[in-house]
């Protein structure tokens, strides 16, 4: 792999990561484009190094939170940010379950399907449509919210939902404050990131890769430096109900990779 190719793919990903127009359908769009089909082991390498990136971003934007919650949880009292946290452990379990009994199932549709990706990235556009006309609260999230937003997470594993959009979008429609919605559905997904590039790291699967340390780094931080950018500017974006412009761009990058897939391939 290319320099130029880890640095557009670390890009995509540190953008889409965030912003809600799935990360797993645009890089399923750009591997297509760029002929990556072809070397799935270094394919794999690149997806755990970018999404590590976009990780540690999401880490370091929220870092005064962590924070709290990490002195919350060790001073063993039931406090806000044990509560936060058991929420946060709920919202996981959707999405452990389906991964874990479902993962050659889903492992198939990464297979460069335009035509899928293109139609979960026009549901992600129903989604963001109806989020951004939802009214805004000061309702915190609460335990039955935690587990109903960890089902459209859990969905969001299919490539072309957009993971944020689901969450935020679910968060938003079940009447809870969006700047709330944000950070929930940020920090929930973090656990998520690590244990899954710890099972692929443990799995075997990326000892035979033969992808250079370079574009490897190169990638790294074009995701970490577009994550950080992308999480910051989201959050602005979600308060101040600017999520149509995402719905409009979803709705035309899906149609345009099922027009791909239909006349191109």
């Amino acid at each position: 792999m290319e320099i130029i190719d880890a640095v557009f793919l670390g890009i995509i990903q540190g953008l889409t990561e965030f912003l809600p127009v799935s990360s797993s359908g645009h890089l399923e769009i750009g591997k297509a484009l760029l002929g990556s089909q072809s070397i799935p082991e270094e394919s794999l390498m690149i997806t755990v190094v970018l999404h590590f990136a976009t990780a540690l971003s999401t880490i370091v934007v929220f870092r005064k939170d962590v924070a709290e919650i990490f002195r919350g949880l060790f001073s063993f009292r039931w406090n806000d940010e044990t509560k936060f946290s058991l929420k946060i452990v709920l919202s996981m379990i959707p999405a452990v379950f389906v991964g874990l009994m479902f993962e050659e199932e889903l492992e198939s549709l990464f297979g460069g399907n335009l035509t899928f990706v293109g139609f979960m990235l026009l549901i992600t556009s129903v989604l963001l449509w109806l989020a951004d006309r939802a009214k805004n609260t000061g309702k915190p999230v609460t335990y039955k919210d935690s587990i109903i937003i960890g089902v459209a997470q859990a969905i969001a594993i299919l490539p072309g939902i957009s993971r944020s959009g689901a969450t935020i979008s679910t968060s938003v429609l079940l009447g809870n404050d969006k700047t709330r919605a944000a950070r929930f559905s940020f920090l929930m997904v973090v656990p998520l990131i690590l244990g899954k590039i710890a099972k692929d790291l443990l799995s075997g699967d990326l000892t035979n890769t033969t992808i250079a340390p370079i574009p490897l780094l190169a990638g790294f931080i074009a995701a970490f430096i577009a994550g950080f950018a992308a999480c910051t500017w989201m959050i602005a974006l979600v308060r101040k109900s600017k999520l149509t412009y995402f719905a409009i761009y979803c709705f035309i990058v899906g149609t345009i990779a099922i027009g791909y897939q239909y006349f191109y391939t």
